[in-house]
């Protein structure tokens, strides 16, 4: 008898078991000259394990012509002092980093992270204008954008185990469409 499913939330792996778990499937590569840019991937160096450039190189370099990739916001490396809302700002500065290194081409071909997808709470109103404007100048022309969670369930796996648990109906809350607004005149 199989155990039933029981949801863990998206962020339980570590990357051991990632890792256990990817080198179970082989995928053989399709129409290797085809451009691919990776749109979501994370890096870290934390309680899941280590998942750096070398780690980032070393999957993209798997036969696939992956040209780029495109970082999404993991909630590490945030800055240990300063105000609460610019604490974000320090994982722009870390993956910024990471892109540099790509960017040299001692970790192949694929520009890692040349993409960057933050964060910035939209709760704070107009005042996440400070936030965006600090992620730009850190990201290096590289920072696209903030990934901001919206989606709201009453299961109560969802409020045990999601990353960031938000009230229903958020994008309706007049503060956050403030915040909101701020997004497009920062392109």
């Amino acid at each position: 008898m199989t155990k039933p499913y029981v949801f863990r939330g998206h962020g339980y792996r570590t990357l051991a078991e990632a890792t256990a778990w990817t080198q179970q499937y082989y995928e053989p590569v399709i129409e290797a000259e085809l451009p691919i840019v990776d749109p979501h991937h994370h890096v870290w160096d934390d309680q899941r394990g280590r998942y750096l450039a070398h780690e980032l190189a070393a999957d993209v370099s798997g036969g696939h012509n992956i040209i780029a990739t495109v970082f999404v916001e993991a909630g590490v490396m945030y800055r240990a002092d300063g105000p609460v809302e610019l604490k974000p700002v320090g994982e722009v500065e870390f993956v910024n980093g990471i892109a540099a290194m790509g960017a040299s081409g001692q970790y192949g071909k694929t520009r890692l992270c040349a993409g960057i997808v933050g964060h910035a709470d939209l709760m704070l109103g107009a005042r996440v204008r400070e936030v965006l404007e600090a992620q730009l100048r850190v990201g290096g022309g590289r920072f696209r954008g903030i990934r901001h969670g919206a989606s709201w369930d009453q299961h109560e796996a969802i409020q045990k185990f999601a990353t960031r648990v938000v009230p229903p109906h958020l994008v309706r809350d007049a503060t956050f469409r403030e915040g909101f607004a701020e997004l497009a005149p920062l392109g």
